[in-house]
């Protein structure tokens, strides 16, 4: 069942807490998968570390955080969903920046075969899967 979800999906935030440290090492395995379901050397994603605002609870640091998302060339980004939430909304727009990144790149491959981007350029309408770990 979770294959056939990453098949379907123009883009991924791979969503680790940063108080759970089993959570960040099972990012490395789901970059992986989505590749691997992909049959892609790379494809859109962003690294995102929740639960920011439990400080006292932290035990993923941000430098280990960035180093994750450098050793699998994505965007990483820190968020909260608490109210206010922080850098939610940011880290879906950074999911489509990445995503219409790739639509040239796609256009200029699949141009021969006469086929077309899925997703709707004009109003950003991508489906955007999430691996919540």
């Amino acid at each position: 069942m979770r294959e056939q979800y990453m098949r379907t999906g123009d883009g991924f935030l791979i969503v680790f807490s940063v108080t759970d440290k089993a959570s960040f090492e099972h990012v490395d395995r789901f970059h992986q998968l989505i590749l691997r379901v992909k049959d892609r050397e790379s494809f859109p994603m962003v690294l995102v570390a929740n639960k920011v605002d439990l400080v006292h609870l932290r035990k993923v640091t941000t430098e280990q955080g960035r180093e994750m998302a450098a050793k699998h060339s994505i965007t990483y980004i820190e968020t909260s969903a608490k109210d206010p939430p922080m850098n939610v909304d940011k880290a879906f727009h950074e999911l489509v920046r990445v995503i219409r990144q790739e639509i040239p790149e796609k256009s200029q491959k699949k141009k021969k075969k006469k086929a077309k981007w899925r997703g709707d350029r004009s109003t950003g309408s991508h489906r955007l899967r999430c691996v919540i770990l």
